[in-house]
């Protein structure tokens, strides 16, 4: 995998990562398509919105219909007919969040099937392996997270743990990698890590200088944040856990957010996001426009002619006013979900591709003030 640094402004990064599913410019937001669908849409809608990487859950794929079923009907890209990049996440956060008896030990994470109740036991091994059947673009390590507050001795084996699940997972994945070669196959899975940490510096520096030590990892995630911590903290401990991450290789913040949340991550140096948010709220009736955010089931959008954003090109603005898209969600029609979906998604890209050209332009720092303003 190849990460190309094209400018800095400030600490602000734009790049392009080449994957085998195409090139994917960053920064950049990856719509979150957890059973291989982004809810709401198809991929054609996807591809209207030039999303280059969506992401999909290995835990639910794992679970329904399966990592076998989906190799045997050709992978994520078959299976779901998106041409594009696949990121896949461990599947670890949800084996233990939606597992009321999940257990962390020392080889991985046993944990019922919220769907039926089976026991099953994710390793650093057995995720890969899901993965490689899915054959995604990019594959995250299994990790131990733990949601703040929490008590240090709890952080620490955490980082301990993800430490030593990350070095299982890399042999592995070199090992697989090596065999592919040996027989002349194609090996276009790439992998990342995950710094964990909590809020502490120390603990953050230690967990970076592990996962570095280690080496061959194409990317370094940013996990534990947004899970319980204020959003000045979680700023804060970014600026002290990016300058321990390599400066050649991307970096992903996970599961974060808010579009104010993503620019101070881009200021930052963040070049990758991901999160149900424009969808979800899109789907509760919360639009993010250039002028904020907007109820759309307020009766003050009843007669409303405009379009939902005036500085917006998506299909749902060009061909849709407030007051149908008001009329749709207060009648609970089902067309009301893909169209607000098709909007805060195309929002969300529009924010990263704005802030990219920013940064090519080194003017990042006067885009940044203009978008905290409204947001």
């Amino acid at each position: 995998m190849e990460f190309n640094l094209q400018q800095v402004c400030g600490n602000a990064r734009a790049g392009i990562l080449k994957l085998a599913h195409g090139e994917v410019p960053t920064p950049i937001f990856m719509p979150v398509g957890t059973q291989a669908s982004v809810k709401a849409l198809d991929f054609m809608d996807l591809l209207a919105l030039k999303a280059p990487i969506i992401l999909a859950n290995t835990y639910h794929l794992y679970l329904r219909p399966n990592d076998e079923v989906i190799k045997q009907l050709g992978g994520l890209h078959n299976f779901s007919q998106f041409p594009k990049n696949f990121l896949t996440d461990s599947g670890g956060f949800q084996a233990f969040s939606l597992s009321s008896n999940a257990k962390v030990c020392e080889e991985g994470i046993l944990f019922k099937s919220h769907i039926d109740g089976s026991k099953h036991f994710f390793t650093p091994k057995k995720v890969l392996d899901i993965q490689y059947n899915l054959n995604s673009d990019i594959m995250m390590v299994l990790d131990d997270l733990v949601g703040l507050p929490a008590p240090a001795k709890r952080i620490l084996e955490s980082i301990n743990k993800t430490s030593f699940w990350a070095e299982e997972s890399i042999q592995y994945h070199n090992l697989k990698k090596y065999q592919a070669q040996e027989e002349g196959r194609e090996f276009n899975n790439h992998i990342f890590a995950i710094n964990q940490g909590g809020v502490d510096r120390k603990l953050r520096e230690m967990s970076a200088r592990d996962l570095s030590a280690m080496g061959d990892f194409d990317g370094y995630a940013i996990g534990g944040l947004a899970v319980g911590e204020s959003n000045v903290m979680m700023y804060e401990t970014l600026d002290f856990t990016i300058p321990f991450l390599p400066k050649d290789k991307p970096r992903y913040l996970m599961g974060v957010g808010t579009p104010r949340d993503i620019i101070e991550a881009i200021a930052r140096g963040v070049d990758m996001f991901d999160c149900v948010m424009p969808t979800r709220n899109a789907r509760n009736g919360t639009l993010f426009t250039n002028e904020g955010k907007m109820a759309i089931k307020s009766t003050r959008f009843k007669l409303d002619a405009k379009p939902l954003d005036e500085k917006c090109s998506c299909y749902t603005c060009t061909n849709h006013t407030r007051a149908y898209l008001h009329h749709l969600f207060r009648a609970g029609e089902m067309s009301y979900f893909r169209l607000a979906s098709i909007h805060n998604l195309a929002y969300y890209l529009s924010l990263v591709k704005n802030a990219r050209e920013a940064i090519l332009q080194g003017k990042f720092e006067e885009f940044y003030k203009k978008i905290v303003e409204i947001t």
